[in-house]
């Protein structure tokens, strides 16, 4: 299945179409380097054009109308498209995005659909309320979809981070316009064709291919969009609350950076198992991961008892051909990412961190973008590669005292996605999960989670949640009906 064909085209109101202008971009497979499709370059004419649509298929109710079972039963069947399509969903993310396929088969497209198939089932479970008003009201709370939702997702799992937003926007009546990163369109795309396939009506759920600066931001700044939701980077999560504001002050949820820190104490339960956690977390997805625990915290006094274990397990994720299914991490997205990537492995070096493994860009396919696993020891806060994300595999280990001491260290950056601590000490767990300011606090494991749990961060981290009942709050509108009762009892 290697020689799929791609239609890159974007797809507006049921249809694909071409850019409105015709203009195009390469979609390269940082694999090998080869050309996958040209992609429709959209701009503000095609953004208008999916928007109308959108806002057509809303206001007729043709999909907001339809009674919340019956919106389910759509919902599920969208969810066994992609399923019964899953190797052809799981390649092309692969080829589009570099990760491995056997990651791409067994996660990214299960999740997918199971986010699909949750929000459906959950729709009709949902109850409205009533007020406890005097007897002479009766005050109903009931919730109506916002209308019109912008989705803008990231690179790094665009088939997961599609299915986070659209599935409870969708489930809850919502018309969508979804405009994927231009480094990996072609899922999305895809999840278009298989949702009208599933009974989606066109105009319900469009996808604009495009850049940030052409699509993006016509996008956030519509007059005609309800609500906006992106995932991506603090910086342009900012960007888009100021277009937010700027047009007409239409809902904005961001879900942004993070530097998680993974802290293991001496009396950490297990050492092995935090050793395999921390390396095979930091390195999963090529560390291309909002959530990935690239700030690793050793109490010092076991920390080169961790590191001798950690360097044995490095060899398990040099880089490979993503295609085969022995490989654990694959390519870098693209060429600006793995030079991204670089930067910051040599800023590591010359502020003075000590580079245990890796740091090196290699070739395992030609023409393919790869960075080897990378360690650095001897890291301390004020070093960029503590401070910033990287969005590579590339691991900080820091040292701590005691408690406080941890806390401080790690609570001091703009970031608050996630966490974890490790200890067998109950109360240390907890005071320390306490402490920490972050959406998710890990104990004595690391990334566990199910669709059953929200996800986003505090500070710097973003707004809003993705997953649970909780995403339902960012794409329905409250709405209370006062009714007056004179009884004639």
């Amino acid at each position: 299945m290697t020689d799929l064909s791609f239609d890159g085209r974007a797809f507006i109101n049921g249809e694909r179409i071409a850019a409105r202008d015709g203009q195009t971009f390469d979609c390269l497979s940082p694999v090998d380097g080869r050309l996958l499709t040209a992609v429709a370059r959209c701009g503000e004419a095609d953004i208008d054009a999916a928007v109308a649509a959108a806002r057509a298929a809303f206001e007729d109710r043709r999909w907001s109308g339809m009674a919340p079972a019956q919106r389910k039963r759509v919902m599920i069947k969208f969810a066994e498209q992609l399923i019964a399509h899953a190797d052809e969903l799981a390649l092309t993310e692969t080829l589009d995005m570099g990760k491995p396929v056997k990651y791409a088969r067994s996660v990214d497209v299960n999740s997918a659909a199971n986010c699909i198939r949750w929000y459906g089932e959950a729709v009709d479970k949902v109850y409205d309320e009533i007020a406890p008003t005097a007897s002479t009201a009766l005050a109903l709370i009931t919730r109506e979809p916002v209308g019109v939702v912008g989705v803008i997702v990231p690179w790094n799992y665009p088939m997961i981070m599609a299915a986070w937003k659209i599935a409870p926007a969708l489930a809850a009546g919502n018309s969508v316009v979804l405009k994927p990163s231009e480094k990996s369109p072609l899922t999305a795309l895809r999840l278009a064709e298989l949702a009208l396939a599933a009974g989606i009506p066109p105009g319900v759920f469009n996808v604009v291919p495009g850049y940030g600066a052409e699509a993006g931001s016509p996008l956030a700044l519509h007059m005609d969009v309800d609500c906006i939701a992106f995932t991506g980077s603090t910086r342009v999560g900012k960007q888009i609350h100021v277009m937010a504001g700027q047009s007409n002050l239409k809902r904005a949820w961001t879900e942004l950076g993070g530097k998680s820190p993974n802290i293991v104490f001496a009396d950490c339960p297990d050492l092995d198992k935090a050793v395999e956690a921390a390396v095979g977390s930091i390195f999963f997805n090529q560390g291309e991961s909002c959530n990935a625990p690239s700030r690793l915290f050793v109490e010092a006094s076991i920390k080169e008892a961790f590191l001798e274990k950690a360097l044995k397990l490095v060899p398990q994720y040099q880089p490979g051909n993503p295609l085969e299914k022995s490989t654990v991490m694959g390519a870098i997205v693209d060429r600006t990412q793995l030079d991204t990537v670089l930067r910051y492995i040599d800023s590591g070096q010359q502020e003075g961190a000590k580079l245990i493994a890796g740091g090196a860009a290699v070739e395992p396919v030609k023409g393919g973008l790869y960075v080897q696993p990378t360690i650095f020891d001897g890291v301390t806060n004020t070093m960029t590669i503590a401070r910033e994300e990287i969005f590579g595999p590339v691991l900080s280990v820091l040292s701590f005292t005691d408690a406080a001491d941890v806390v401080r260290q790690a609570n001091s950056n703009i970031y608050g996605l996630q966490a974890a601590v490790w200890t067998r000490d109950i109360n240390k767990a907890h005071g320390v999960a306490r402490a920490l300011r972050a959406g998710t606090v890990h104990v004595n494991q690391y990334d566990e989670d199910d669709i059953t749990v929200p996800f986003g961060g505090f500070k710097q981290s973003g707004v809003g949640r993705d997953k649970s009942l909780h995403a339902f709050d960012k794409y329905t509108e409250t709405k209370t009906t006062w009714i007056r009762i004179d009884s004639p009892l």
